[in-house]
């Protein structure tokens, strides 16, 4: 999927997604908007109005108060690519946050998945 695809998605439509895969491995809604806030400094009540309305990943993250200067530590392959190679901003958080929910769905531990 190329770049442009992949910011045109719709979180809206992503989401549930992330949720469901969380919630296959015991882990909760709430981890998953832990994860989703840490990485893009939203509180949960902005996060609740991004889900909320229609809204693609270029948006949501062009509208981020602030990515965590520690997703820089995030490092991994999420469909064949190495997220701390990506050049495009907002592929790279969006692949920052895909492999921040393998991580959760693979039981790492929540200190861990944000690099504290």
């Amino acid at each position: 999927m190329s770049t442009r695809e992949i910011s045109t998605l719709l979180f809206t439509t992503i989401y549930p997604l992330y949720i469901q895969k969380a919630e296959r491995k015991s882990r909760t809604k709430e981890e998953v908007d832990t994860i989703i806030c840490w990485l893009t400094g939203y509180s949960r009540e902005q996060l609740r109005n991004h889900v909320a309305v229609k809204i693609d990943f270029q948006t949501f993250f062009g509208q981020a108060p602030a990515i965590h200067p520690n997703s820089s530590q995030i490092k991994g392959i999420v469909c064949g690519i190495r997220v701390e190679d990506i050049q495009d901003p907002i592929t790279q958080n969006i692949r920052y946050l895909d492999k921040l929910i393998d991580e959760l769905a693979k039981g790492k531990s929540m200190d861990k998945i944000l690099r504290q």
